[in-house]
């Protein structure tokens, strides 16, 4: 009876390897097959016979794409921008939402449904308002415009998730700090929001990744090449006649690797935040 238990107990416990294993390489292999045509030559690229490793390595797709097509200064603007959209919103997003969980007023429940529908309608049905607004006040074509959007857009997001995070946090905390002479401000910055920072960390990485892949508002805000983010300088690749798939694929690997790098530094700070509150004592 307790080996034909424990064969049944094996038993699942390959079928759940196998099926992990099969959607590990189902989610991957586009990534490594990607890095692999990277470093191939473009007579390789187009063999009839695909190849899973380079045959000769080579870094001309790489080389082109600096050199040659400038992506660096797409990699600088998506950098800067996705860096100082995602600050403002989250710092905003913290303040607005710590209210929202704390402090009790007329028209409280009607704030949160607005905000809620916001981030309901997708980003496409804001556009000709933000146009307008942006070139009335003289800012189309510039990171600002940009910057601007992206915290539009992202605000709603991060404040409905930061005041799921705040209200985990006891009241009686804060109550002990103002009977020892701290203010309201002092409170939230030196009791509330230490123990918060796995949530504001989390809201940080999907804030950062939504205004790093975004390609509507820069396409349409943006009309310089120097100002262009990398989603933009991916797509200029593909033309009508010629599709330059190595650079491409160089281009999608780098714009890969400050994701990774920022998930991997902060992966800690990441799964606290996803599981704050899940466990209750």
């Amino acid at each position: 009876m307790k080996k034909s238990i424990q064969s049944k107990s094996k038993m699942k416990h390959v079928i759940r390897y196998i099926v992990v294993s099969i959607l590990l390489i189902w989610s991957l292999f586009p990534v490594y097959w990607m890095l692999n045509n990277s470093f191939k030559n473009r007579i390789e690229q187009f063999s009839d016979t695909p190849t899973f490793y380079p045959n000769q390595v080579t870094l001309e797709n790489y080389m082109t794409l600096f050199l040659e097509l400038g992506f660096h200064k797409a990699l600088l603007n998506s950098l800067l921008i996705a860096t100082v959209a995602t600050t403002i919103a989250v710092f905003i997003g913290a303040l607005a939402a710590y209210s929202l969980s704390r402090y009790r007023f007329i028209g409280r429940k009607g704030l949160l449904v607005w905000i809620l529908l916001t981030r309901i309608f997708p980003p496409v049905t804001f556009v000709i308002p933000l146009y307008e607004m942006m070139g009335n006040a003289g800012l189309l074509n510039t990171r600002i415009a940009l910057i601007l959007a992206y915290i539009a857009f992202n605000l709603p997001f991060a404040i409905w998730l930061l005041i799921g995070f705040f209200n985990e946090v006891p009241f009686e905390l804060e109550e002990s700090a103002m009977i020892d002479g701290a203010s309201p401000f002092q409170t939230f910055r030196k009791v509330v929001l230490p123990l918060i920072i796995p949530g504001i960390g989390a809201t940080a990485i999907f804030t950062f990744i939504t205004a790093w892949n975004e390609f509507l508002y820069a396409m349409i805000f943006i009309q310089s090449p120097e100002l262009s983010t990398v989603p933009v300088a991916l797509s200029g690749l593909i033309t009508e006649y010629l599709v330059l798939w190595g650079p491409m694929s160089a281009g999608g690997i780098l714009s890969a690797i400050p994701i990774v790098l920022l998930v991997y530094l902060m992966q800690d700070t990441f799964i606290k935040g996803l599981t704050l509150g899940a466990v209750k004592g």
